[in-house]
């Protein structure tokens, strides 16, 4: 048996559902009276909220535990309780609890249950849940507390498409959506809390649906609608699911930020092909051709996997083409690494050598910075708004983000949550400057 815990830390890893998540999860277990602790090494409860996509995610968890029970030990305090969560806690379960004997181990779909499985560790219970049901956490967690100016809210999760070397289909289960006046009662529950901008987010965003047709582009129609709601934003995207609707939605719809992720993965059908991406390097560009008839200034993101199985020089080649003929905004990239369990990393015969994937991805990744920075230069001299989001490094600087969601720093007396009038002045490769400005007269 332990103590029950009296604070709590949680650390999340990875993409922004697991960002909503960790925020969730501390909600929790603040409804149950825990204080919410600095850091891992003060707390009585770690959460380690974790992914599984990159390659040695799971020995990256191992690793933490480690830590934390070595740091506890050169501090002559008691180990913290340990609960590991998100997708490794899925892909993983019990080989966690018998190889690093944590104290709980519970997957996505089932950390509304965290109270409870607390409560059972420090009975000295088992404490491991990692079942899968279809969106019933979110009618057990707690109202939203007060919130950051940008808020994530989850629309949607899980994924049918089953690309090759993807576990999200395995860790997060099938595509579901969540009701339609669940999502509009949590972002004025968020607006009413503080927040000005809400990013709606999913594994397929704009796969979500109800029965009654209304599709991702009338959800967002129906968010335009909330006082107070200054900004609206939704990621991740799949090509496959980016119907006419919700690209008419970035022309129609102020509150739509002009930003849209959109991953490509690879730019050679061949290689799309053997992904099981259900799109074209064709297709794609078509799509992105009519998001930006719809809205030319548009800021275009993605994410790439360099060195898949069997990519050859000359359909990498055709991935950097595919770049230049974007010019994205920004984007993430990545060498592959073989997930177990999925298809693509039964094709060792077809593995790339590291210091190739390596070369290729700083190739990639040249042509993406410098993308990046025509996108920031091109933005000199422009005029937009500002959502202040947190404090500058210098006295009196604040930092905010773009409509573009660049982060833009300037001298101000504005407050965080404020919309400021903003001046670009000048770029640099991740941030730009900008002077406030007094808004255009009528």
């Amino acid at each position: 048996m332990k103590p029950t815990p009296k604070t709590f830390h949680v650390k999340s890893f990875g993409c922004q559902m697991n960002v909503y998540d960790g925020e969730r999860m501390g909600e929790l277990m603040a409804a149950q009276g825990l204080t919410a602790a600095p850091d891992a090494e003060s707390a009585d409860l770690v959460v380690l909220n974790t992914c599984h996509i990159r390659e040695k995610a799971t020995e990256k968890v191992y690793s933490d535990i480690g830590r934390l029970r070595k740091n506890a030990a050169e501090a002559e305090r008691a180990a913290p309780m340990i609960a590991v969560a998100g997708c490794v806690a899925q892909a993983e379960g019990e080989e966690i609890v018998r190889r690093a004997k944590v104290d709980v181990v519970v997957g996505p779909q089932a950390y509304h249950n965290l109270p409870q499985l607390v409560a059972d560790a420090a009975a000295g219970k088992a404490a491991l849940d990692t079942d899968m049901p279809a969106m019933s956490k979110f009618g057990a967690l707690p109202s939203r507390r007060k919130v950051n100016p940008s808020a994530f809210l989850t629309v949607q999760e899980g994924c049918d498409k089953f690309c090759t070397y993807c576990v999200v289909p395995y860790t997060r289960g099938a595509e579901v959506s969540r009701p339609f006046d669940a999502i509009v009662d949590e972002a004025k529950a968020l607006v009413d809390a503080g927040a000005r901008e809400i990013t709606l987010l999913g594994q397929n965003v704009n796969a979500w649906d109800d029965d009654a047709g209304t599709g991702l582009h009338g959800l967002i129609a129906a968010l335009d609608r909330i006082e107070g709601l200054k900004r609206i934003r939704y990621t991740t995207s799949h090509p496959n699911d980016m119907r006419e609707g919700l690209i008419r939605a970035h022309a129609e719809v102020e509150k739509l930020m002009p930003y849209l992720h959109l991953p490509v993965q690879a730019g050679s059908d061949r290689i799309l092909k053997a992904m099981n991406r259900s799109h074209s390097r064709d297709s794609y560009l078509r799509i992105l051709d009519r998001v930006r008839a719809a809205r030319p200034d548009i800021a275009l993101s993605g994410d790439f996997i360099v060195g898949f199985p069997h990519e050859t020089e000359a359909e990498f080649a055709e991935t950097l083409s595919l770049v230049d003929a974007v010019g994205y905004a920004q984007c993430f990239s990545f060498k592959y690494s073989p997930r177990p369990g999925t298809p693509a990393a039964e094709m060792v015969d077809g593995f790339i050598a590291p210091e190739v994937m390596d070369d290729r991805l700083q190739r990639l990744q040249a042509a993406l910075n410098r993308d990046q920075a025509a996108f920031n230069a091109a933005t000199v001299g422009k005029r937009c708004t500002v959502l202040i989001e947190r404090p500058g490094r210098k006295p009196g600087q604040m930092l905010g983000k773009s409509p573009w969601l660049q982060s833009v720093h300037l001298t101000t007396d504005a407050k965080i949550g404020d919309l400021v009038e903003v001046e670009i002045v000048e770029a640099g490769p991740n941030s730009l400057a900008g002077v406030e400005r007094l808004p255009a007269a009528a």
